[in-house]
């Protein structure tokens, strides 16, 4: 029996299966189950070559994919915020391959991705699903481009596929320590009570992938699918905008509804209806946070500022010098901050110094070392202290 004919018997099982109290340490068991077989499917053939998928390099200080279903408006919408021409048509898989395009929007490069159209099933291998999935993993935001004159349940289908090869959306990593050790048995903690489990539940988990000493601290009331995220340990958490097109097409009533829905947004590629709106809010899901540099005596640079994430490194003064340079934070002296996160103007920071949007940053640097140790510039003289120390010269001879 293959990985996919497991795959299937299990959901299968845990269908038929009733959802009480005796029956939830079943269905936890079935679940550490079907997540280890699901990583199994998705980790890479060991015979063969390589496979074939969408090689993009990374360019520009933000990486966004554009995810749906056939003929719902990606191609349009590259075109329209980016310039770079993508083929449109009338029939379904158009896009064949992954085609880059880059958004200019407040002194920021954002690098959007158009990918090919996926079906249902898509997690399993159909219709290049794999490799469109792979590009998604590695993006830091995610526009799930849907038809807002298709039905609403298009949504939870492409979730549901995302959710399959693991990538949570618009959801936070679970806040549990986990550790596994080579002895000492199952340690189990936590800070408040736990309503969604129990530490039969968590042994009966534990026990499925043979985890017998480890160390677990729930500082929060988690499921038993957080725990089974925790173990897997290659879960990706990516935030995601619903992007609802063709609203001309829909009544006033309907494009209400779906614009006071979460983290969605109504747009219309035919008319060019709410651009404007779409990028505002893809700066605002990316929190994107630009830091102009300042030399000594000299104005701030605002022309190309250093654009940080915290999806990229964080928004420290540390990850803002590495990001100038390896090297800087080893010469890193002191800074100077001129903006929201200072608490007068200018503020002297160090490198944990968290930096805001729009903040003038003017770094010092310690004085250059050399070799042996000494500055640049002597301040002692290299003889002896004592006279006494001091060689004594031969007499001059007469």
């Amino acid at each position: 029996m293959g990985i996919l004919e497991k795959i299937k018997e299990i959901e299968a099982e845990m269908a038929r299966t009733q959802r009480n109290k005796a029956t939830e340490y079943h269905l936890g068991q079935l679940k550490a189950r079907l997540a280890k077989l699901r990583t199994e499917l998705q980790a890479p053939s060991s015979k063969g070559g390589p496979g074939e998928g969408f090689d993009v390099q990374k360019y520009g200080d933000g990486r966004v994919a554009l995810i749906g279903f056939p003929s719902v408006g990606k191609s349009s919408l590259l075109t329209i915020l980016t310039g770079t021409e993508s083929e449109a048509a009338a029939y379904e898989f158009t896009t064949l391959t992954c085609i880059p395009g880059v958004i200019h929007y407040n002194d920021a490069k954002i690098q959007l991705l158009d990918l090919p159209g996926i079906i249902e099933g898509a997690a399993e291998g159909k219709g290049r699903g794999r490799q469109v999935i792979a590009v998604c993993k590695s993006a830091d935001l995610l526009l799930m481009v849907l038809d807002a004159t298709k039905p609403w349940y298009h949504r939870e289908i492409l979730t549901r596929e995302l959710e399959a090869v693991g990538m949570r959306l618009n959801r936070s990593p679970p806040n549990i320590y986990f550790k596994k050790k080579k002895t000492g048995g199952v340690s189990i903690n936590s800070t408040g009570p736990l309503t969604k489990m129990d530490e039969k539940l968590v042994l009966r988990v534990l026990q499925e992938y043979k985890i017998h000493n480890c160390e677990l601290l729930f500082k929060e009331d988690c499921s038993v699918d957080d725990l089974i995220d925790v173990i897997e340990g290659n879960r990706r958490y990516v935030k995601c905008l619903y992007v609802y097109n063709k609203v001309d097409m829909c009544s006033m009533e309907e494009v209400g509804e779906i614009a006071r829905r979460p983290n969605s947004i109504p747009v219309s590629c035919h008319m060019r209806l709410n651009m404007d709106g779409l990028l505002g809010k893809i700066w605002a899901m990316m929190a994107l946070v630009r830091v102009y540099t300042k030399k000594v005596g000299h104005k701030p640079d605002f022309s190309e500022p250093v654009v940080l994430t915290s999806d990229r490194g964080g928004t420290t003064m540390e990850a803002m010098c590495k990001q100038i340079h390896n090297t800087l934070t080893k010469e890193f002296k002191y800074a100077l901050v001129w903006g929201c996160s200072a608490k007068h103007y200018p503020q002297r920071v160090g490198l944990t110094h968290q930096l805001a949007d729009e903040d003038v940053v003017q770094i010092v640097k310690s004085k250059i070392k050399a070799e042996d140790g000494r500055g640049r510039f002597k301040s002692t003289s290299d003889k002896p202290l004592r006279i006494a120390d001091r060689e004594k010269k031969p007499a001059l001879k007469t």
